[in-house]
């Protein structure tokens, strides 16, 4: 059985252990690294050859805004999925991680079984947005005036009708699935139409999709 390495990054030494002793508990699941800023934390992610890193928002000296930004800029690092846990759901840091590169977000208070399937998801490349995290939270994050400015529309224009149709189920939150069942065509289909737009967008998940979709207009709130 694959083993998916974790890395967890949180200041809290007890929220570590309870993480640790949960994460272990799955036998596809194992606890490769721990860190309690995000000093150093990408050589750590390096030398475990980890694969998800559940990531505290707000730790001393560098916070897991710039650490995820550091692990995300890291070419070695780029199948490397961040995950970043907050306190606070609504949070304003929480679009600033989805845009710096974080793969999506949990609110620390989850349970034990999402906690786990969070790190699945995230690890077969999938978009992760907590159930009280709706996509209209993104749109209302992105409408505020300080948000940063949207795209210009032109930068959809290298994706086909299909693949901006696709596009903005992905940003509705459809797994690939369902937009197989929207579109009337095979879930393979669905999955090649997603995975030429994020590579034509250069976005490293279903995610950053979601927050490219957004930003460009193509859908709103």
């Amino acid at each position: 059985m694959e083993q998916i390495r974790v890395v967890i990054a949180d200041d809290q030494a007890l929220i570590r252990a309870g993480f640790r002793v949960l994460i272990e508990s799955a036998a596809d699941l194992t606890v490769v690294g721990e860190a309690e800023s995000g000093v150093g934390l990408v050589d750590l992610v390096r030398e475990t050859a980890a694969d998800v890193v559940l990531m505290d928002i707000r730790m001393p000296d560098v916070d897991g805004l710039t650490a995820t930004r550091e692990i995300v800029s890291d070419p070695s690092l780029r199948d490397v999925k961040v995950v970043v846990l907050t306190t606070f759901e609504i949070d304003e840091y929480v679009l600033q991680a989805l845009r710096a590169g974080a793969s999506g977000f949990l609110g620390k208070g989850v349970g034990p079984g999402e906690l786990l399937e969070a790190v699945r998801v995230v690890h077969r490349g999938e978009a992760l947005l907590s159930p009280k995290a709706t996509m209209g939270l993104i749109g209302r994050f992105l409408a505020q005036p300080d948000a940063t400015p949207r795209a210009v529309p032109e930068r959809l224009e290298v994706l086909t009708d299909r693949e901006r149709e696709v596009l903005a189920l992905v940003a509705e939150g459809l797994t690939n699935e369902q937009i197989a069942e929207r579109l009337v065509v095979s879930p393979l289909t669905a999955r090649t139409h997603v995975h030429r737009a994020m590579a034509k967008l250069g976005a490293r998940d279903r995610a950053q999709l979601v927050v490219i979709a957004y930003q460009t207009g193509l859908v709103r709130q």
